[in-house]
């Protein structure tokens, strides 16, 4: 199985024609969970609104119709779910009602989670992220394919501080994450958090002279009062201790056992740098969500925090082990993944995702390789997919350009006319920008000259265009005539410059300025409308 890979595509059909039967080690899934609020879109329109091209991709989700109808007969008359499982979706319209949004997304859930089960080891666990829209019905789906005995735990992840504007209930602040193994026997590495101030004041209050080490003393008296082998006299107390005297006498000339005044219970130090702190429990209100100004922010409206998938990859996974999230998104999952040395396999059913997680991918881990699987790899499909979705097609081509940027906030009846940005710096302290304006269908001059104001109205440095369509000689004209850009670095470059699908294809390039290594990667933040979210 190819493993640090993405699929573009429905990830019920990925799942059965790409990922075997038990081969991934961890599954972290954070699907669409509120069918009025949230979609898992990338961004976000300018008035607020949802992006309608996303969201689009996620209709079946929450609507009751003919996939809904036929992942339905599929789970209640094959074999490829549990018993339980079918009893379940065979009741719950008495609980949800016939053709609700809730028992379509159920419905959406249950197939999905059917095959997740088939290709997850037999030693592994999967990790369901919700809110509580859903989650008391997801967990009694998953117990019916998984086994109630293999629920594992109920993490309550607290995402932000209740919100003063809740005045008819208590504000909502958390989010679920439900934890399943597939058999009794699991990955499991115990995860800790650094001790609370007020425990190391109250109980390691010691301070080692020489050494500075802080330490608490710690009982040596056996709990088991009848254990004659252990009962005898050390440093003039009787007692029955925890360990032979040949340990005792040990640990104490090593200076870990003190007296602190003769004739005290001696006492066992134990240093603080050596515990490893306090363990997490399910509870997780230590993990902030993405901060505006946070480095890692993608202007994702759900995008988790890396330090909440390092903990559950870390707990339930080792290094080398397979990594797969079924609903990748931004691909915070993978990046994380890949920091921790865990291999990874990423799916989702828009290029906006898959052309994100590209740039991100490239941007934090330059030179690595991974495999894109479902997206356009000739001119023909590049054909079919502009005359199926243009959105799908416009954030697939700027993918073609390595380290762009896709731009995902699409008002519907409208064009910004920016599809795409591709960052450089060529100065210290100065991020300049290209704007990126794709075309699927006839171009003509007039585009040209489109893209030209804006990027006058930007005030960005330099224009991409690029056509699924040959251009026309008027077209190379009118970007001649706008000339040049100047770079600092002595070199001057085509300020408009026009590139056909086909070229980049065949690994043609648009010809601007690098980023300056030494620099690393820009933070670059929305301050007004038309400008880019705010990068890594």
């Amino acid at each position: 199985m190819d493993t640090n890979v993405l699929y573009y595509g429905d990830n019920l059909e990925i799942l059965r024609k790409y990922i075997p039967d038990d081969s991934i080690d961890l599954i972290y899934l954070d699907p669409p969970f509120n069918s009025s609020a949230t979609y898992n879109v990338l961004f976000k329109e300018h008035s607020g609104q949802l992006s309608h091209a996303q969201i689009t991709a996620f209709e079946d989700t929450w609507i009751w119709g003919i996939e809904s109808e036929a992942s339905l007969k599929e789970i209640v008359l094959s074999n490829i779910a549990p018993q339980p499982t079918k009893e379940f979706m065979s009741v719950l319209p008495n609980f949800v009602g016939q053709k609700t949004p809730m028992r379509a997304y159920l419905t959406m859930m249950a197939i999905r989670l059917v095959e997740l089960k088939r290709v997850l080891k037999d030693n592994g666990s999967i990790y369901l992220h919700c809110d509580p829209t859903a989650s008391h019905y997801l967990k009694l789906l998953l117990d019916t394919i998984f086994g109630a005995q293999n629920f594992r735990n109920e993490i309550i992840w607290k995402r932000t501080s209740a919100k003063s504007l809740a005045f008819t209930r208590f504000a909502s602040n958390h989010d679920i994450i439900l934890r399943y193994s597939k058999s009794d026997t699991w990955i499991w590495n115990p995860q800790y958090t650094e001790h609370d101030p007020n425990y190391l004041k109250n109980f390691y209050k010691y301070v080692e002279d020489g050494t500075g080490r802080r330490y608490r003393l710690d009982n040596l008296a056996n709990p088991n009062k009848n254990r004659p082998n252990l009962t005898y006299e050390f440093l003039g107390v009787t007692r029955v201790w925890r360990w032979t005297k040949e340990r005792m006498q040990d640990a104490y000339q090593k200076g870990l056992v003190i007296q602190t005044k003769p004739g005290a219970v001696p006492a066992f130090k134990r240093y603080l740098d050596e515990q490893e702190g306090t363990p997490v429990g399910d509870t997780w209100n230590d993990i902030l969500p993405i901060q505006s100004q946070a480095s890692e922010g993608l202007g994702y409206p759900t995008q988790k925090p890396e330090a909440l998938l390092e903990r559950i990859i870390k707990a339930s996974s080792n290094e080398g082990d397979i990594i797969l999230d079924p609903f990748c998104g931004c691909g915070t999952a993978l990046v994380t993944a890949q920091k921790l040395n865990r291999k990874w396999v990423g799916i989702d059913i828009t290029h906006l995702a898959i052309s994100t997680m590209k740039w991100r991918l490239d941007k934090i881990f330059p030179g690595i390789k991974y495999k894109v699987i479902g997206e356009p790899k000739d001119l023909e499909s590049a054909k079919a997919l502009a005359e199926q979705d243009k959105y799908q097609f416009q954030w697939w081509a700027v993918s073609l350009i390595k380290y762009a940027q896709p731009y995902g906030d699409k008002k519907k009846g409208a064009d910004s006319g920016i599809d795409g940005y591709l960052y450089f710096q060529d100065e210290k302290d100065k991020i300049k920008k290209a704007i990126i304006s794709v075309k699927g269908g006839h171009v003509g001059v007039s585009q040209v000259r489109d893209l030209i104001g804006v990027v006058k109205r930007e005030k960005a440095e330099m224009g991409i265009f690029i056509t699924l369509e040959p251009f026309t000689k008027p077209m190379e004209q009118e970007a001649i005539l706008e000339g040049f850009y100047s770079s600092p670095l002595g070199k001057d470059y085509q300020k408009i410059q026009i590139l056909t699908i086909e070229e980049l294809l065949g690994s043609k390039k648009p010809d601007t300025p690098s980023w300056v290594a030494s620099i690393g990667i820009p933070d670059v933040h929305k301050k007004k409308e038309g400008e880019a979210p705010k990068l890594l």
